[in-house]
């Protein structure tokens, strides 16, 4: 492949770097809606086919092998939930697609390895030996 191949992957690469670099707060798992029945015989909830009570938010999440359940208050709570979450897979899609383009640049190198050093030594100019 042309070098302007390894420029274009190098730039790519810097590119999901920076927004990476950009990503806020997040957090993995599931947000899912909850309906409850409370049990009362004369309550709404209990007719047949009734949805129950909710809903209220449970955001779970596997740590160390096992599923932890958090409750999540209904409101502006679920809101920066979601966007936690979206953050959190977009997080992941970065990294899969910065891995990508990884591999790529590397296997560039491996069969250009004289052209990819003497760039190196380029970059990182004339070295002087040190004074002692």
């Amino acid at each position: 492949m042309p070098a302007s191949d390894l420029e274009a992957l190098l730039q790519q690469r810097d590119q999901l770097k920076s927004q990476l670099a950009a990503i806020g707060d997040m957090r993995p798992g599931s947000l899912v809606p909850r309906y409850r029945k409370c049990g009362k015989a004369s309550c709404h909830c209990a007719k047949k086919g009734a949805q129950g009570h909710g809903p209220s938010y449970s955001l779970t999440h596997a740590v160390k092998g096992k599923t932890v359940t958090n409750v999540i208050p209904a409101g502006p709570a679920v809101e920066r939930t979601q966007q936690h979450l979206d953050e959190y897979h977009r997080f992941r899609q970065l990294v899969q697609q910065l891995i990508a383009v990884s591999e790529q640049i590397c296997d560039l190198q491996l069969r250009q390895p004289q052209k990819s050093q003497e760039q190196d030594n380029k970059k990182n100019g004339a070295r002087r030996p040190a004074r002692r």
